[in-house]
């Protein structure tokens, strides 16, 4: 094998390997925000998701992508674990679609879908029209790269000691292994077994060796995911065990139906052509494993706590007072609605308080601990909207209706305050890795500002929650919120002085504005909160 054909390999699979990208971003760009929008909503239970997990994976033709898909879902609290892990194992039987489509062989075809792909990608003008376009293109650039590499591998036949490998290849763990490094270097269970289907062209991979490297392409597709995890919250990562579990187990199966039944003996009986031998394997792994471990999805969540131990925070990741069987009853559910933006208010204070008193200390001890409340106020931001919404379809008196609209902002309110104190919290980290430091003036001056913001949502949500503002603490409140606004005018006007003056540096300065700007924001948010308070109660007269 000349350097010619390394050369024809190595191009042949960046094509291959270009092209299924470049198809899975078309079909994820044409279909991918619909597919979200199902995935979000269509995951009721175990089966609906594996039914969606394959639909959504058939679209964007990567599995690992639609695992990525889930953590992110799973990050921002939209789907549970028992939920993911339907969708993970669906997601794993549509990834065989590629295999299928290699299986057809259709080469000839590749530079005709280059030019009617090229050709609509430049002359078209509706995008959708454009993302055909790709998606086509794609296709033909992937079988193009496949003809390529195919016809460089041939001349692997003429190499004695591959020959000899392949002849006398029957170690089951070398076949896994082979094909765990095959895959974590591509990065792509699907181009894995495209590379294994090549060989099988050219008559240089039997399908019993076969079948041992898809049980290890399979392990080795866990890689994107955990990848995708390491700065992932904790049911993220256990979404990356879900997948690595499915497949080890998958491969546990299957090594010994190859081992010691006729398993390659039918594949063979139902075709002759070796690449649609190794697509019917790869297809049989992945089916009879989903189907294997489809009724047991709670156990495999429980496993997967024992490989990511629960937290004691993750517990209060539920909806405390909320009976959602009550979503029916407005008018019942709207006493349960304000102990959950209750609790919502308090986990966010609270968060407050930490983000800020750790940048008046250059403290950033308690990170964990906020982004972790971070997550719970998103959480329950998500479960306290989703309830809102269903109470919404349902028939309710005026008064009841209108206080509904207003606590859809008053939690968003809240959410925001959450965010702009995780601000906070990255805006320390920044000063603490730089060794950075404020003057005492400025210190002074922040926690004159936050003192007063964290009044001002004390006696906003108070009165919210009471449903009882009056005109004259509406209008201390209005004065208190316009004395934020000046304590941030005044600390930004002593900011640019103390720069002339040569008593501040510039790169402290510039997280300084960023800082107040988040502190402004916070007072206008509790603002916003106090607001609703006063017409909430005029909704309580109609």
């Amino acid at each position: 094998m000349g350097i010619g054909n390394i050369l024809a390999l190595l191009g042949g699979l960046g094509a291959f390997l270009f092209g299924m990208k470049y198809m899975g971003d078309g079909l994820e760009a044409a279909a991918g925000p619909k597919m979200s929008n199902l995935m979000e909503t269509l995951t009721r239970t175990p089966v609906r998701g594996f039914l969606l997990g394959m639909l959504v994976t058939v679209a964007i033709q990567s599995s690992s992508a639609t695992t990525v898909m889930v953590m992110g879902f799973l990050n921002a609290g939209i789907l549970n674990l028992a939920q993911a892990t339907g969708v993970i194992i669906g997601a794993n039987i549509g990834t065989t679609i590629t295999s299928v489509l290699i299986a057809l062989d259709i080469s000839a075809m590749a530079p005709f879908c280059i030019f009617i792909g090229a050709a609509a990608l430049l002359y078209c003008k509706k995008r959708t029209h454009k993302h055909i376009g790709q998606v086509v293109l794609g296709f033909g650039i992937l079988f193009q790269g496949l003809d390529t590499m195919s016809g460089a591998m041939g001349a692997l036949k003429d190499v004695p000691a591959f020959q000899q490998f392949i002849t006398t290849a029957k170690n089951p763990i070398v076949g896994v292994l082979v094909g765990v490094l095959l895959c974590a270097v591509i990065q792509s269970s699907s181009a894995a077994v495209g590379v294994l289907q090549a060989l099988a062209l050219q008559g240089l991979m039997p399908i019993h060796f076969a079948s041992f490297i898809i049980c290890g392409i399979n392990i080795g597709s866990s890689v994107p995911p955990f990848l995708s995890a390491i700065s992932a919250k904790n049911n993220a990562k256990r979404a990356a065990c879900i997948y690595f579990i499915y497949n080890v187990i998958g491969a546990l199966l299957f090594v010994p139906i190859t081992l010691f039944t006729p398993f390659t003996d039918w594949i063979e009986m139902l075709t002759a052509v070796p690449m649609v031998q190794v697509s019917l394997c790869h297809i049989a792994f992945k089916v009879v494993t989903g189907l294997v471990l489809l009724p047991f999805t709670d156990g495999i969540v429980k496993l997967s706590y024992k490989f990511v131990p629960r937290k004691a925070h993750e517990d209060e990741r539920r909806l405390l007072f909320i009976d959602k069987n009550l979503a029916t009853s407005p008018s019942a559910a709207v006493a349960q609605i304000q102990k959950e933006v209750e609790r919502m208010s308090r986990v966010a204070r609270n968060n407050f308080v930490r983000a800020a008193e750790g940048l008046l200390k250059s403290d950033v001890s308690q990170a964990e601990l906020i982004r972790d409340q971070e997550d719970l106020i998103d959480y329950l931001n998500h479960g306290i909207t989703d309830f809102l919404v269903k109470i919404t379809k349902q028939e309710m008196p005026g008064r009841i209706s209108l206080y509904v609209s207003r606590i859809f902002h008053v939690v968003s309110d809240i959410e925001r305050i959450g965010d702009h104190a995780l601000n906070l919290l990255e805006r320390t980290e920044m000063f603490v890795d730089r060794e950075l430091l404020y003057s005492p003036m400025a210190i002074q001056e922040l926690e004159t500002i936050y003192e007063a913001d964290l009044y001002l949502f004390d006696r906003s949500i108070g009165a919210f929650l009471r449903q009882d503002l009056t005109d004259e603490e509406e209008g201390e409140l209005h004065d208190l919120e316009e004395r934020v606004d000046e304590l941030v005018l005044t600390s930004q006007d002593n900011h640019v002085a103390r720069l002339r003056r040569n008593e501040c540096q510039t790169e402290p300065g510039l997280v300084f504005d960023e800082v107040l700007n988040d502190l402004e924001r916070i007072g206008d948010h509790s603002f916003n909160i106090a607001q609703a308070a006063k017409k909430g109660k005029a909704a309580r007269m109609v």
